[in-house]
């Protein structure tokens, strides 16, 4: 399956930001981050923005996506209603914070629920029988993984609170081992599910009438120019800059750092999502 770029960057930026929301409401409940709160609040919304906006290319008349939205079972209209709670729960954020330089308990509460929730319908829309690769739990599972790590990692780039350090280091590598282990888990789901495509030979694309089938090897994980590997490796490289961050104290280059790796590891491992989005019609 072609890469899909638009929907992507869409999925990634989005959890991102929803996991930089989820990261900033959980040090609120803890009471801490507050020099952070400001900025992590401005970015998350930045970043779920920047997505919103990469969403529209994926179609050639952007303005028919708004056709999708009257079925309130559709994925589509989940993840804008996901979308816009979670851009309504970034803005009240940096207005506590801009007014009061404190988040209220009760919206870091929401904060995590929001974050969390919009990551999982983010997964839950591509969940289909139909596309053998993307029908696991750890597809939703690495975008939770992706999604925290980024999150905990500007999160602890923007809090300068030497305070904060031991939480800042506890969350940065929860989430970076997360993201490298439900990274892991989702390439050898898909290639478990790939491995079951068999070579059509003289058939022809039903989508394409005028190309052959591919060939099923084609849409294994690891056959994808490195996508799979690349993702794996930034993974673990925001794992050792968690444990590096957390001895070393200085989160300004362990955080982007690992934020860094997150985002762009996510949109690998999305590349090799819609790399071995086969279809049934490959099983034989």
């Amino acid at each position: 399956m072609a890469l899909q770029w638009p929907l992507i960057l869409f999925t990634s930026f989005v959890c991102a930001g929803a996991g930089l929301i989820a990261v900033e409401g959980l040090f609120a409940v803890l009471g801490k981050g507050q020099k952070a709160q400001f900025l992590s609040a401005i970015t998350a919304l930045a970043l779920v923005v920047v997505g919103g906006i990469c969403v529209f290319f994926h179609l050639e008349h952007a303005e028919r996506i708004f056709n999708g939205f009257g079925h309130i079972t559709s994925g589509i209209t989940q993840e804008l209603i996901a979308v816009v709670l979670l851009i309504v729960v970034a803005v009240i954020l940096i207005v506590q914070a801009r007014k009061n330089e404190k988040i209220a308990l009760w919206a870091g509460i929401v904060a995590i629920i929001v974050g969390l929730a919009t990551i999982l319908v983010c997964g839950l829309s591509y969940m289909m029988p139909s596309r053998p690769a993307w029908n696991s739990g750890m597809q939703i599972c690495s975008l939770f993984g992706f999604g925290l790590a980024a999150g905990a990692g500007l999160f602890a780039f923007f809090d300068g609170d030497e305070a904060d350090n031991a939480a800042k280091g506890i969350t940065n590598i929860v989430a970076s081992i997360l993201a490298f282990v439900t990274a892991g888990g989702f390439l050898i789901a898909m290639k478990s599910a790939v491995a079951k495509f068999t070579d059509v030979g003289y058939y022809f694309d039903p989508n394409h009438p005028t190309f052959p089938m591919e060939s099923a090897e084609a849409f294994n994980p690891f056959a994808n120019g490195g996508l799979a590997w690349g993702a794996l490796i930034l993974a673990a490289i925001a794992v050792a800059l968690a444990f590096w961050g957390k001895s070393s104290k200085n989160w300004k280059i362990a955080g982007c750092g690992i934020a860094v790796c997150a985002i762009v590891g996510a949109i690998l491992l999305r590349g090799v999502f819609f790399a071995a989005g086969g279809s049934v019609y490959m099983f034989f």
